[in-house]
């Protein structure tokens, strides 16, 4: 008995929290083409991304398709062929052919009923390019109906793009440590000028001081949330530093607990830490350990002093 093949259909269907634009640049890199192509696979109602396939060989291409941030499914094409002959009997009495392009089996018809190509205008083409000089193909020129040509058991080497303010995306433990510290000390140096302000006008100090405190929040919340999305945790557990004890310790899980390396259903891992992120999170991580220790010596001290004297 022969054993059944199956193609991979795509109907344009994102995996759950997945970024449109993050998808559209891991299927470029997987299928090794431009975006132009993958974004023809997104104006289709469903396209066939890969024929004659066993199971196993299907699986593998359905799982670097979600790890891509897609989702298909795979079809027996047998099946399907069946389907279409009880569907239609008196096409099984006419002359079947295959598709030049795809190699789909039909009755004979001037057009491809899969891939929509006019068959005799393709043939044409096909032999006017033979007859020229042309370069080889490159990547870029390459189907992006042609198999996946990355490593399917490797995850993907893309990147996500970084955005402070938003709560779309990831960033990792160095870099959520790195960006706390210069929103702190923004938020420190501009609530100096409201002080002063104050001094000189106190409704209008009081007021870029409850305006200056609410964007603190606001972007500490998107840091954070995007530092959960790191994880593979929703942005919703936030909320957990607003229950007692509970809370406390929220901040140290977001800071110990390490990122996924590949992508997640948040979309593609973060560029690699500059030199610059990682000074900062060593400023940031030395300032707490040196507050640490400044609230346990100074009351020692003071209280011996105390006794001393």
């Amino acid at each position: 008995m022969n054993e059944a093949h199956y193609k991979i259909l795509f109907r344009g269907e994102l995996i759950p929290g997945a970024s449109a634009d993050a998808v559209k640049n891991n299927l470029a890199q997987l299928f090794k083409t431009d975006r132009a192509r993958i974004e023809r696979l997104f104006g289709a109602s469903e396209v066939a991304l890969k024929r004659h396939l066993h199971s196993d060989e299907a699986d593998r291409y359905l799982a670097a398709l979600r790890r891509a941030g897609v989702h298909a499914h795979k079809e027996p094409e047998q099946l399907q062929l069946q389907l279409q002959a009880l569907a239609d009997e008196p096409a099984a009495n006419q002359a079947q052919m295959n598709c030049p392009k795809c190699g789909h089996t039909q009755p004979q018809h001037e057009q491809c009923s899969a891939c929509g190509i006019v068959i005799a205008k393709f043939l044409a083409r096909q032999a006017q390019q033979a007859r020229e000089v042309s370069p080889p193909a490159t990547a870029d020129s390459q189907s992006p109906y042609a198999p996946p040509q990355a490593t399917l058991e490797m995850p993907l080497e893309s990147h996500g793009e970084l955005r402070v303010f938003s709560v779309q995306g990831r960033i990792g433990r160095l870099r959520y440590l790195a960006w706390s510290l210069v929103v702190m000390v923004a938020v420190a140096g501009l609530f100096g000028i409201a002080a002063i302000v104050a001094a000189i006008s106190k409704p209008v100090g009081l007021l870029l001081m409850a305006l200056l405190a609410i964007a603190a929040l606001v972007i500490n919340v998107q840091i954070g949330v995007q530092r959960l999305h790191d994880i593979g945790m929703s942005g919703w557990l936030l909320l957990l530093n607003l229950v007692p004890v509970i809370g406390v310790f929220v901040p140290l899980l977001m800071i110990v607990i390490p990122g996924k390396r590949g992508p997640n259903r948040y979309g593609p891992p973060q560029p690699a830490n500059s030199l610059a992120v990682k000074a900062l999170a060593a400023l940031w991580l030395l300032l707490v350990i040196g507050g640490v220790l400044v609230a346990i010596t100074v009351p020692a001290a003071t209280q011996y002093l105390h006794r001393a004297g």
